[in-house]
């Protein structure tokens, strides 16, 4: 299973946006942004809801769930 971090940090990636574009469209900062990424604080539901909704993915998909897989 991936973290948020990296979660996080590979779906803005692959969307193409940077840390302030993404802040921009979701209404966090950029600074909680980076901080997420790092791994450096948890996000509350409603930023993992925003996060979620701007990459159109859903909250298991946000959080690195594999499904198919056996938990450890």
């Amino acid at each position: 299973m991936k973290t948020f971090a990296e979660t996080l940090k590979y779906y803005r990636t692959i969307n193409g946006f940077t840390q302030s574009e993404l802040a921009d469209k979701t209404e966090i900062s950029q600074q909680r942004i980076s901080y997420y990424e790092r791994g450096a604080r948890v996000p509350s539901l409603d930023d993992c809801v925003k996060l979620a909704d701007v990459f159109g993915i859903s909250l298991d998909e946000l959080a690195g769930r594999e499904y198919g897989k056996a938990n450890d």
